[in-house]
């Protein structure tokens, strides 16, 4: 018998002693029937349907669960007696019944089961929600102290995880959210010296970082952008500033290629009379004792 079947007949039986009761005293359950109860419902159902059913098909199908439907010429009687023509006719009147019990039943639990689950969850999640701590910082330049507009890499270093990279915005700031109560970062500004921070949600002062100005990286950008007549003096600062196994990468826009220039090669291009230096970015550079040993740039 299938869970659709089931349903529709333990709608039969409740409806088969609704009927009943409506004219004779018995106990609402019909499984709870007894003797003179059984007989008194068989005569009541032959006199409404000019049938019968035995007795024990009543103890077979009434009394106990049963795995089988009855015959469908017990089915259609039995219909008959509740007010429908058939079988078919009561499963149609009563498909919108069977689909409801089907959608409690999907649903699981009782409403009052439901609530006593759902609280410790929703309070878990509460919680879990207020454990959040959002730190905000905003960059500024140590030597202006105003907002570095130019965009600044941050790598949020997490325990026993990957690195979170994050950028600032146009107002030099950015936003992480975390349940740490403590976060550590490195900065990386393209003329500001590369930082590591580490701040507390309880810091007093946890909204602005301080980045020192990176003399070297400007450097070499009013080198790229001056005007310089004496071209021996420029040479020989740059020669004190660039160490001599110093790695020096120009990149090209949209990945088009990368080209690798030598100390006196980068030497003679920052000091060439010409303007396509004029749009210098620098990308990345690092320092040891005081000289540039890495850089790359990009000419836009």
């Amino acid at each position: 018998m299938t869970e659709t079947n089931l349903h529709h007949f333990s709608l039969l039986k409740a409806k088969v002693a609704e009927t009943f009761l409506e004219e004779h005293h018995a106990p609402k359950n019909i499984s709870d029937w007894k003797g003179e109860e059984i007989v008194a419902f068989q005569e009541d159902l032959f006199s409404k349907t000019q049938g019968r059913i035995s007795e024990k098909s009543f103890y077979n199908y009434f009394k106990n669960e049963p795995k089988n439907l009855p015959r469908i010429d017990a089915l259609n009687l039995l219909s008959q007696y509740t007010g429908s023509e058939n079988w078919q006719d009561f499963k149609a009147g009563n498909i919108g019944l069977v689909e409801e019990k089907k959608d409690k039943k999907k649903k699981g639990f009782p409403p009052i089961l439901w609530v006593a689950i759902s609280i410790p969850i929703l309070a878990v999640f509460i919680i879990q929600i207020l454990s959040e701590n959002t730190f905000t910082f905003c960059m500024i330049d140590e030597d202006k102290n105003e907002a570095i507009t130019e965009t600044v890499a941050i790598k949020i270093l997490l325990p026993g995880q990957s690195p979170v990279y994050l950028k600032t915005n146009s107002k030099g700031c950015f936003t992480y959210e975390t349940d740490l109560e403590k976060i550590s970062f490195i900065v990386q500004s393209p003329y500001h010296k590369t930082d590591t921070i580490t701040r507390s949600i309880k810091g007093i002062e946890n909204s602005t970082v301080t980045l020192s100005v990176d003399n070297y990286a400007l450097m070499l950008k009013y080198f790229s952008t001056g005007n310089f007549k004496d071209v021996e003096k420029r040479q020989a600062q740059l020669q004190k500033l660039i160490a001599n196994h110093a790695q020096i990468y120009q990149v090209y826009p949209n990945n088009t290629g990368i080209e690798l220039y030598s100390k006196a090669d980068f030497i003679q291009k920052l000091t060439l009379p010409t303007s396509t230096l004029k749009n210098i970015q620098i990308l990345s550079k690092s320092y040891e004792n005081g000289k540039l040993v890495k850089l790359k740039f990009l000419v836009k």
